[in-house]
């Protein structure tokens, strides 16, 4: 049943635009703190880094960077590292980036492939499970290493995968199957690539007939902004149809750097999604789940997906409850814009794709009726529509009346 849910979302705080600064780098010249090659030259990638920056790390934080190449690597970008509060250790953003122990600890029901991309790759790198759409892996590499990837089995090659596309039987594959129409390129991230390989690439996808559009799977302009570049986003306008999927998961990761970033992708005519993931001391919120939707928007982005967390091996400290899922979904409609209002999903483990969950509207439902409830809890009834062709009886013939 409806519940007040914290007077709809007041944290205004929670979706003010902020600029993180420099910080530790306040040395740095602008121009190299604004070179994405600059930041990504100077991740924080191991241990000692992190301690430097971080003396605060827990024990089980400790533990995990130490073993942290064993599955995926540690990786944060300067840029990116600045939004870590290091008072805190349930900060949203230090959770989702700092290794730690429990990533060793995986539960019998947890996976390395848990969306069963590897027995769905009919060529090295592609992933063709749904009918008219494929997934098109470029690289292994990402700016920054999110602690619950789901690819954390080839993403950065910590655990040996030894990931290498073949870009020519990939397109190759594409090419011969006409019923493919989407293409979706992720990895990695696609926008480590320089802006003339990353032509290169759409150039050939885009000159194949019946591909109509493609796609970016991107968490750079989170965790780069500084990539989203004048040039990179004329070059991007050339293949239109082509839409953008981001990857945010919390307000705090909408700064002033990203909110421009995204505006020039947007301006580019380029459109925008996010694809969230429910994560347990993140976002798992009302409030911080409806200020990250409502600013989202603000950075002309469309809330796409809120994906429950992938049983990926080692996720279980951050996976939240379907129950804490539903409750969010439920406190979203209603309460704000339909355009806030993600589809919530769960990749079906093993293989069996995206399911949308939500909660129950329909209350019953049978040949002459639907009974629903609205976000209020208050009950409607709708009258069934007949299949088929309505039959009407014919209408009567109207007898002309005499004259006197």
């Amino acid at each position: 049943m409806h519940t007040d849910i914290k007077s709809q979302f007041p944290g205004r705080s929670l979706k003010e635009f902020k600029s993180h600064g420099r910080g530790f780098w306040r040395d740095v010249s602008e121009s190299d703190w604004n070179d994405w090659r600059w930041q990504l030259k100077n991740r924080i990638t191991t241990l000692e880094q992190l301690q430097r920056l971080m003396p605060t790390l827990t024990p089980e934080e400790f533990a995990g960077t130490q073993l942290a190449n064993q599955k995926l690597s540690l990786a944060i970008t300067p840029y990116f590292f600045n939004l870590i509060d290091p008072a805190d250790e349930l900060c949203p953003i230090r959770r989702q980036m700092i290794p730690r122990v429990e990533e060793t600890h995986a539960a019998p029901w947890e996976m390395s492939d848990p969306c069963g991309e590897d027995s769905h790759s009919p060529v090295p790198g592609l992933v063709h499970r749904y009918p008219d759409r494929v997934l098109f892996l470029v690289t292994d590499r990402c700016a920054s290493y999110c602690r619950y990837c789901t690819r954390s089995r080839l993403v950065s090659n910590a655990a040996g995968y030894d990931f290498h596309p073949e870009f020519d039987k990939q397109i190759a594959y594409i090419e011969q199957h006409a019923e493919i129409r989407d293409v979706l390129l992720s990895g990695g991230d696609p926008l480590l690539f320089s802006d003339e390989k990353l032509e290169y690439l759409l150039s050939r996808l885009r000159a194949i007939p019946h591909v109509e559009f493609l796609r970016i799977g991107t968490r750079i302009p989170i965790f780069l902004p500084q990539r989203i570049t004048p040039e990179l986003c004329a070059m991007l306008k050339q293949f239109h149809p082509l839409f953008v999927s981001i990857h945010s998961n919390h307000p705090r990761e909408l700064t002033v750097e990203v909110r421009d970033a995204l505006g020039r992708l947007a301006d580019a005519g380029i459109p925008l999604g996010n694809q969230a993931v429910l994560l347990k001391h993140v976002n798992d919120d009302v409030e911080i789940m409806g200020a990250q939707m409502q600013k989202l928007l603000m950075c002309r982005v469309k809330p796409y997906y809120l994906y429950q967390c992938d049983l990926i091996a080692g996720s279980a400290h951050l996976r939240a409850s379907v129950r804490k899922g539903l409750e969010i979904m439920e406190a979203l409609r209603g309460h704000t814009t339909g355009y806030a209002v993600p589809t919530y999903v769960i990749d079906a483990p093993g293989g069996g794709g995206k399911v949308p969950v939500s909660p129950e509207y329909v209350l019953s439902h049978n040949a002459d009726r639907v009974m629903i409830r609205n976000y209020e809890g208050k009950i409607f009834e709708y009258p069934e529509a007949a299949d088929g062709t309505p039959t009407f009886a014919a209408p009567k013939e109207i007898e002309e009346p005499e004259l006197a």
